[in-house]
């Protein structure tokens, strides 16, 4: 007798006791198991990832932002030349020096450009030189104490006008900091230094024009430096101040000639541009390449990111040029405002002007083209993210627009935008939540994860955010901001995503810390569909495959309860949503093709218990959980295969694995005839893949007494045998199943015989045999079932004796059944299944129609 393995067989390795078609495993594993996965007795479910439609405008925060309006940073504002403040926007300069009396003439205007400037003119003889070079070198050494002129701090804006106006040799003083802090404790310097100072400053205005004297000022000033570096000349050094002071002298003075050299620049090539830019009146494209020189001559000259004399008039120029309005305009200033690497407001401003251009999704172009993603990623990588986090926030705005462009997000990869992201999430994640701006900073964490989701994408990214350890990263943002909803959608959307891929996937599984938050979300925004709905997708994917993550959510406190929650409360709304769709007298009307949002959540939920149930512990304690239970069946109960397909078939399938598992006090048991009762309307379906889900779950269910004569009262055999004739080996497969079980009751067994069964399960022998072994061994032992009580081969098969006969001989024969034609794995796979599984109930039933036959007349069999 065969039921449920094939007791009667010597070989023990088809004696064990289980489902029809819980088939021994080969212990020789080889890549093509995947051929058993799809027939395999516990199955596992993936589902459709969630749907997430694009903004249809771009802005700071999304329309399904939890932040009220007033309580987060606008995406809509108005920016003048008073959003700029030239004081903050100043490099940091050491200790503030109060302003000379003496006001220098600089050209900002073409009226001052004709009136004559001189440069320094040298000294008449040598003595003149060195008392000089001395004096300037003495003050330098004084400069460097911090203790030069009064230290007095400068707070009006008049007086930081006043400053940046001061000659190049003093501004030089305030331009380095390190300078500043060299030495605290020297000499004050005398009268006489002060006097030379005022008198070289003096002098340093009378002069030739620039621009016809360049060559000779240039003599001068290189003469000048020479007589200084010559040996042997008379000199006012003191002996005591050794070579050290001399070399420190030489530096100053090479200082000095440096800022020289850019105010001739200055006037010569920078000057002239702004005066350009000055006329408004002019058109667009005049001024955007008008900034375009400038943006040149800026560079050419080393003048992007350092300080220099005419800086903020430069600065204070752009500033109100940007009241002009043109998004290719702005483009051109931000990129040379964030060139000066400006700070404070100004940074701030210039953020915010780069945001409004990235807006436009018809900028994507033109940003590309100026390269505009540079100067953003340098604000990020070398700007102080707690002094700037509003900068910040909308510098990664414009960033995350750019991202949804396919263009500039592989820019962006190839730049090494991920790492820098992760890297900046890192340093906001160490950021404690008592600190000031925490709260802020979760702003900016919008932003950042926005811009990862986009980023998710993309398939060079998802290596890159891989090696970068995101998971753990994005794992900690989440602990941290469990109370932001909105953080923590954009963060389950980017797990929704990649976990979709194995690596990922499994890079997540061994986060240990994943299952806690995931279950912590899922029990603090409950009724949140979008965020709900994501963190079950994501779990459904951890467990599809990985046996060991089963066991983890599992074994995490109150896992199964919040599941169990969740799905009563979604189930509830589905309820409520069916009763009012039939009290608007819509039951008639087709229902729309996508499950509703409570739909989907109960198909991901319930994959999820499908997936935990392959777990032998985990899937044992699932089917004595009465809850689970009784809620799958009632989805059966008030669903129709009709109303939602792939709802319907994920519920059968759960309680097809549940069904598996003999365990005491199972809930599967308990409610067999009820579950009947609802696979006999899922099979009366027209929908195929219903019927075979249903067949399937009655495959196991059939070893239960009651569920045999519930078959043969209802009928249900009948349908059962027609499977036979679908011509698909996994309809076929899951009818043999059922009729294996029939055939264990001996008054069941001529039911086979009077509807045509022997000769379809001969015919699917013939059909299949070779290609499935498995399908064919589960033929010959319902065969041996039915044939237990054989008297004679011709009256228990009727004219399918001889064929069968013939058939069973050609399949035995290894060198004849066997394709040599397949690779090699694949080869010894079939062949271990058909010596392990096939051979030895094929020789038996062979044996037994032979012996009860006296003659084998030949047979034409149709090769396979």
């Amino acid at each position: 007798l065969l039921c449920r393995g094939m007791q009667a067989s010597k070989n023990k390795n088809t004696e064990k006791t289980g489902p029809f078609y819980r088939l021994s495993v080969p212990k020789q594993k080889t890549s093509s198991e995947i051929i058993n996965e799809a027939r395999n007795v516990l199955r596992t479910l993936r589902t459709r990832r969630p749907f997430t439609p694009t903004e249809d405008q771009r802005k700071l925060f999304g329309s399904g932002s939890c932040r009220a309006p007033q309580n987060r940073p606008p995406s809509v504002f108005s920016l003048h030349a008073s959003s700029f403040d030239l004081a903050e926007s100043r490099p940091a300069s050491g200790v503030r020096l109060s302003p000379l009396d003496h006001k220098p003439i600089l050209v900002t205007s073409a009226k001052d450009e004709d009136r004559p400037i001189s440069l320094p003119k040298p000294p008449v003889d040598d003595a003149e030189v060195r008392k000089v070079s001395s004096a300037r070198a003495h003050l330098f050494r004084r400069s460097s104490q911090g203790n030069f002129l009064s230290a007095k701090m400068v707070t009006s804006d008049q007086n930081e006008e006043k400053l940046d106006e001061e000659p190049a040799k003093m501004n030089n003083l305030c331009r380095n900091n390190n300078c500043l802090a060299e030495q605290r404790s020297c000499t004050p310097f005398n009268d006489e230094t002060r006097q030379l100072i005022c008198n070289e400053h003096i002098s340093g205005l009378e002069g030739e024009d620039f621009r016809k004297g360049t060559a000779g000022t240039l003599f001068h000033m290189r003469g000048e430096s020479d007589q200084m570096k010559k040996p042997g000349t008379g000199s006012s050094w003191p002996r005591s101040m050794g070579w050290k002071r001399r070399v420190a002298g030489l530096e100053d003075e090479t200082r000095i000639n440096e800022s020289e050299e850019e105010e001739i620049f200055w006037h010569v090539r920078i000057l002239p541009i702004l005066h350009g830019l000055e006329k408004v009146e002019d058109n667009i494209e005049n001024l955007c390449l008008a900034c375009t020189k400038l943006y040149q001559a800026l560079n050419e000259g080393n003048m992007l990111r350092k300080r220099f004399k005419g800086r903020n008039v430069l600065l204070k120029t752009l500033y109100k040029l940007v009241d002009i309005d043109s998004d290719l305009f702005h483009l051109k200033l931000a990129k040379i405002i964030l060139a000066m690497k400006v700070d404070g407001k100004a940074l701030l401003g210039v953020c915010k002007l780069a945001f409004n251009i990235c807006r436009n999704e018809k900028n994507d172009y033109i940003v590309q083209k100026d390269r505009l993603l540079d100067c953003l990623l340098e604000v990020l990588r070398t700007e102080d993210l707690q002094k700037n986090n509003e900068a910040f926030l909308y510098c990664m705005g414009a960033i995350k627009f750019m991202s949804g462009n396919a263009v500039l997000i592989n820019e962006m990869v190839n730049k090494g935008a991920v790492e820098m992201l992760l890297q900046l999430m890192k340093q906001i994640n160490n950021i404690k939540e008592n600190d000031t701006c925490f709260s802020n900073l979760g702003h900016l964490l919008v932003q950042l994860t926005a811009t990862l989701r986009n980023l998710a994408d993309f398939p060079a990214a998802r290596g890159r955010l891989l090696c970068g350890a995101a998971v753990s990263e994005l794992c900690v943002a989440l602990e941290q901001r469990m109370n932001d909803k909105d953080i923590c959608t954009y963060i389950v959307r980017i797990f929704s995503k990649l976990s979709s891929y194995n690596d990922f996937c499994a890079a997540l599984a061994d986060c240990s810390r994943c299952y806690v938050l995931f279950l912590a979300l899922l029990n603090k925004h409950q009724k949140q569909q979008d965020l709900v709905i994501r963190i079950i997708f994501i779990l459904g994917n951890l467990t599809a495959k990985n046996n060991e993550a089963r066991e983890k959510f599992f074994k995490e406190k109150g896992s199964i309860n919040t599941l169990i929650s969740l799905f009563q409360t979604y189930h509830e709304l589905d309820l409520n949503a069916q009763k009012w769709y039939h009290e608007r007298g819509e039951e008639g009307k087709n229902h729309p093709e996508h499950p509703s949002e409570a739909e989907d959540v109960l198909i991901k939920l319930i994959s999820v218990l499908a997936n935990l149930s392959i777990h032998p512990s985990v899937g044992a304690a699932l089917a004595a959980a009465h809850r689970v239970v009784e809620l799958l069946v009632t989805v059966l109960e008030y669903k129709s295969v009709d109303d939602c397909e792939e709802l319907v078939i994920n519920a059968a399938t759960t309680i097809n694995n549940l069904s598996y598992y003999k365990v005491k006090s199972s809930a599967v048991e308990d409610k067999k005839l009820r579950i009947a009762e609802m696979l006999l309307k899922l099979l009366m379906s027209n929908n195929m893949d219903g019927v075979v889900e249903a067949v399937r779950v009655f495959g196991n269910l059939s070893q239960y007494h009651e569920i045999c004569d519930f078959i043969i009262k209802k009928k249900i055999y009948k349908f059962v045998i027609t499977l036979l004739d679908a011509k698909n080996q996994d309809v076929c497969f899951s009818a043999c199943g059922v009729l294996l079980n029939l055939t264990v009751d001996k008054n069941k067994r001529a039911l086979l015989m009077d509807e045509g069964g022997i000769g379809k399960l001969v015919d699917c022998l013939q059909d299949f045999g070779p290609a499935d072994w498995q399908l064919a061994c589960l033929i010959c032992k319902t065969l041996w079932n039915y044939s237990e009580n054989i008297t004679s081969a011709a009256s228990c098969f009727g004219e399918d004796t001889d064929t069968l006969l013939v058939l069973l001989t050609s399949l035995l024969d290894e060198e004849l059944v066997l394709d040599y034609s397949l690779d090699r794995n694949l080869r010894n796979y079939h062949k271990l299944y058909w010596e392990t599984e096939f051979k030895p109930v094929a020789e038996k039933l062979l044996h037994r129609i032979q012996s009860h036959h006296s003659l084998c007349p030949a047979v034409t069999v149709t090769p396979f």
